[in-house]
């Protein structure tokens, strides 16, 4: 399943990240609608309003069904059939749809078959792991592999929001398959737009941590086929649906638990203790690097392909736990680990066969 995300990403950082070429070749980059209710995060739940690729077909009638919009829109999809005047009462769970079951619930049949399909874009999505033998549960930060980049002059973390903007302007989006409709209060007022994200059985990777994932559409063709539905049908893009072993993953503390904590501390990487000894993904390391340098090299723009060091053969992940005392504050919880990584050279680790 799906049910917390981050996306953190200043808007037009967010809107760089999202580059893409229409059908004619030429390079563009998405328009916004309603930007202003954009809200960046560390840490969204369902209910909140979050950034999603989708035609500009569903917006004019005339246009090239292969340009593309980006539009906050409420997670948790309100079918355009629902009678009551406050979204919150409606009695079941839409955040999340079953690729199995898709064509079952008319909830969420009716807008696929008008083509309401877009793409949810966040930096990676939580999910928790239940620990045998306790009621705890281990929360761990999932997303895709990152892009090799050379390291600048400067290991400093990166604490000004400038800084912030320039270390994630990197990051490769993670792409989400997604459904969304359009509501009508039945006393009038503005239309609601809102989705519900596809989930598949989870990939060999991350099957100890949850049974289910998000369906992710991996690579620039699977989004442009998801999105165009002006000439993608139906059923040829359900063909798209399905799970992703491009993927990485790494534990995160406590403190995304709680939903209201928006910080960098909740998807920063945390040590765990445990009986094996591995050491953290050549990706993990990665955005530690990204989290505490000032000015990365900017990178092409390609869709990145999984590499040795990029997607560990790891069924769960645990790390040896640090000796370094516990600081509070983004900075020196970052400082910590890239002083340890110095120290420590990453194992590579061999893919999962497709």
């Amino acid at each position: 399943m799906c049910g917390r995300t981050s996306c953190h990403l200043p808007r037009d950082v967010l809107t760089r990240a999202c580059a893409y070429q229409d059908r004619r070749g030429q390079q563009r980059l998405p328009e916004w609608r309603d930007p202003d209710k954009y809200c960046p995060s560390y840490n969204k739940s369902p209910q909140s309003n979050n950034p999603v690729l989708l035609s500009r077909l569903h917006f004019e009638k005339d246009a090239d069904s292969s340009e593309r919009i980006i539009a906050p829109m409420r997670w948790g999809l309100v079918p355009s059939w629902f009678k009551e005047s406050d979204p919150s009462k409606l009695q079941f769970n839409t955040t999340n749809c079953r690729s199995d079951t898709i064509m079952e619930k008319r909830s969420f049949k009716v807008p696929l078959g008008k083509g309401r399909r877009c793409v949810v874009l966040a930096d990676g999505f939580y999910e928790w792991q239940r620990c045998q033998g306790t009621n705890q549960r281990q929360p761990y930060f999932i997303y895709f592999p990152q892009i090799k980049t050379e390291k600048s002059g400067s290991t400093g973390a990166a604490d000004s929001p400038e800084n912030w903007e320039k270390v994630w302007d990197n990051w490769r989006l993670l792409t989400m398959a997604g459904i969304f409709d359009c509501w009508e209060p039945p006393e009038g007022g503005d239309v609601l737009y809102s989705y519900t994200i596809i989930t598949v059985d989870s990939c060999k990777g991350l099957s100890d941590i949850h049974h289910r994932m998000p369906a992710i559409l991996d690579g620039e063709e699977a989004v442009s086929k998801w999105l165009d539905f002006g000439e993608v049908s139906t059923q040829e893009a359900l063909k798209l649906i399905h799970s992703t072993e491009n993927i990485t993953f790494h534990a995160v503390s406590s403190v995304v638990n709680n939903s209201r904590n928006n910080t960098p501390e909740c998807l920063a990487p945390v040590d765990l203790v445990v009986k094996k000894e591995l050491k953290a993904s050549g990706s993990s390391q990665r955005m530690l690097q990204w989290l505490a340098t000032k000015s990365p090299k900017k990178e092409d723009s390609k869709t990145p392909q999984k590499e040795e060091s990029d997607v560990p053969q790891w069924s769960s992940q645990f790390l040896q736990k640090s000796s370094l005392p516990t600081k509070r504050g983004t900075a020196g919880l970052l400082e910590q680990w890239l002083k340890r990584e110095k120290e420590e050279e990453p194992v590579a680790k061999r893919p999962y066969s497709q």
